[in-house]
């Protein structure tokens, strides 16, 4: 008689299909790509660091202008006249319990309320522009690369055009000369339109080549041989097979391109085509706080520190969401 089978170790652990025949079902289960990816994410705790800062941010941007100070309020009184800067706090920059951040010198604006609200302006702006370059490009993109042919070589050339474009002096004219009145809007509502037109429409080669990339690839793959052997047509392969599998691609892209459209739109600002003052935005405090940068340096650092924060915290995000869902990093 054939001595019985010993189970030694875990119940899975290199076992006979007898013995596995047996073991609770419930213990043995496959993870789908989103739950790899998620729990590779977790365990990158510097890309959980920057998720969380731009968690934190976004949630400023909505909701931080109903809890600070009007950021248009002049506070005279905090301000010296004889030096034209705040009376008092570190480096006379007027820092107190009621003003955390301190105030701006002359106006005796409340610089925390300009922060939170120049979060609002920059956060929407490249989040808007972000889309629209996301939906251009992804759409140019697929088209260029799955159907080959004059049609990529004629999409490939309007990219090269569109890349080699002077972007930031046609953005510095083109907001400089549209009026202050059209499309049904005025004011600084008009000004965020041109700015994510502008921003958006011309910055779609960018995520249009590396999509067009990803798309000259997938469509060469057996699935999609497979698919189209089953007679299925072209718009069912690109949206059943195709843009399922750029998903990934897109969100990386997504968030490493925000970031660059808050330095786009911050520069803007800097050179005064952004939104029109007194409304706060982080490019314009930078532009207030030039010429007074060698007495009170702490104009320029806090919304200098401001911008750097937002733009490392999606970098750090986009990386380590890059490297969850790329399947031969490590």
């Amino acid at each position: 008689m054939a001595a019985p089978i010993e189970v030694s170790g875990s119940d899975t652990e290199a076992q006979p299909e007898s013995v596995l025949a047996g073991v609770d079902r419930k213990k043995i289960q496959g993870r789908s790509l989103g739950q790899i990816a998620w729990l590779r994410l977790r365990r990158d705790k510097v890309a959980l660091t920057g998720a969380l800062v731009v968690l934190l941010l976004i949630l400023l941007a909505i909701f931080g202008p109903y809890f600070v100070q009007d950021p248009l309020k002049y506070n005279q009184n905090l301000i010296d006249p004889t030096y034209n800067r705040p009376k008092s706090g570190f480096w006379h920059s007027g820092i107190s319990s009621e003003h955390w951040l301190g105030v701006e010198p002359g106006t005796g604006r409340d610089m925390l309320a300009r922060i939170v609200h120049g979060a609002r302006i920059s956060l929407l702006v490249s989040f808007l522009a972000t889309l629209m370059s996301v939906i251009i490009g992804t759409t140019m993109g697929i088209i260029a690369g799955f159907f080959g042919g004059w049609v990529d070589y004629v999409i490939s050339r309007a990219m090269d055009a569109f890349l080699a474009f002077p972007l930031l002096l046609f953005a510095i004219a083109l907001v400089g000369v549209v009026a202050d009145d059209a499309f049904g809007l005025s004011g600084n509502n008009l000004r965020v339109s041109v700015l994510v037109i502008v921003i958006g429409f011309f910055n779609w080669p960018y995520i249009g080549r590396i999509i067009r990339g990803q798309t000259l690839s997938l469509r060469e793959r057996e699935f999609v041989d497979a698919a189209r052997s089953m007679g299925a047509r072209n718009s069912y392969v690109l949206f059943k097979e195709i843009l399922p599998n750029l998903v990934a691609p897109i969100l990386v892209y997504s968030t490493l391109l925000i970031p660059t459209n808050i330095l786009f739109e911050a520069a803007l600002s800097f050179l005064g085509v952004g939104v029109n003052p007194p409304t706060p935005s982080w490019g314009g405090m930078l532009t207030l706080a030039v010429p007074i940068y060698s007495s009170d340096p702490m104009y320029m650092i806090i919304p200098g520190m401001a911008i750097f924060i937002t733009v490392l915290a999606f970098n750090l995000f986009g990386d380590g969401l890059r490297d969850a869902l790329d399947p031969r990093s490590r």
